[in-house]
């Protein structure tokens, strides 16, 4: 793919979405290689997509470049860990990545999340792309698995209600949790992206949901660079139905239960 030979292969754990190695190349370069045999079409098209989308941003956060892919690899920079999280610096990234904006919510292209199908098709308004990209979709797979989500079908309607004052498409990581931040050079890095415009609260509120003791001060910093609405922490469970949401459906487990714990927060 880089016309280069390929010198030393270290696998680096595999994933949901496939294998990932650490690869010398010939030149003496360093690169990290997902590769999944058989990927839906489109698959590493969409990651690359986003990856260069959010690495438009003027003043966002560091995004590798991509440096080829196709339908079953996409090649990117080694990145060499950095023992220091930069939180502050990411908060006042990532408020400037959500301000560079989207030009509707959601993209020009379905994509994944993790191994799960994204729709994107773009919404009017943000309640609407929540209920019928994010929440409705997860709710019928698990439904037809034999779960009771009617919960969520109110959820949906209740949504123009409990989701806060109505904000421009940011332009968002979308799966943003913090293992898809790395840490090297003193910076964050943001990898793996499901991209779209969006509500600016739904990366803040995926980076909570399993959220590392630097959070919070990522947070801190973001609402001084872009202030956030007011209740935008109580809003924090009604982002986070999504992820729950997918994560029952990969992985199954208390998943569901929390998802809908969230969900019968805001009826």
């Amino acid at each position: 793919m880089l016309g280069v030979a390929v010198t030393a292969a270290t696998p680096y754990g595999a994933a949901s979405t496939g294998d990932r190695w650490r690869v010398r190349l010939a030149d003496g370069r360093e690169v990290f290689v997902k590769a999944r045999p058989a990927a839906p079409d489109g698959f590493f098209a969409a990651e690359a997509a986003g990856l260069r989308w959010l690495a438009a941003a003027a003043g966002g956060p560091a995004v590798p470049e991509v440096l080829g892919y196709d339908r079953e690899l996409l090649v990117l920079p080694w990145l060499p860990d950095s023992p220091v999280p930069a939180a502050e610096r990411l908060g006042r990234e990532l408020a400037a990545l959500h301000t560079a904006g989207a030009a509707e919510f959601g993209a020009d292209r379905d994509g994944w999340i993790g191994a799960a199908e994204l729709a994107n098709r773009p919404c009017p308004t943000w309640p609407e792309f929540y209920a019928e990209r994010r929440v409705r979709p997860y709710a019928r797979v698990l439904r037809d698995r034999g779960a009771d989500v009617a919960v969520f079908d109110r959820l949906a309607a209740r949504l123009p209600a409990v989701a806060g004052p109505e904000e421009p498409p940011a332009r968002l990581h979308g799966d943003l949790w913090t293992g898809n931040v790395v840490w090297s050079g003193g910076r964050g890095w943001l990898v793996d992206p499901a991209a779209h415009g969006g509500h600016r609260e739904t990366d803040l509120a995926m980076l909570a949901l399993f959220g590392l003791g630097w959070v919070p001060r990522v947070l801190v910093a973001y609402d001084e660079a872009a202030p956030l609405a007011a209740g935008w922490r109580d809003r924090q469970r009604l982002h986070q139905v999504h992820p729950l949401l997918v994560h029952a459906v990969l992985f199954g487990g208390g998943y569901l239960a929390e998802a809908l714990s969230a969900a019968r927060s805001y009826l």
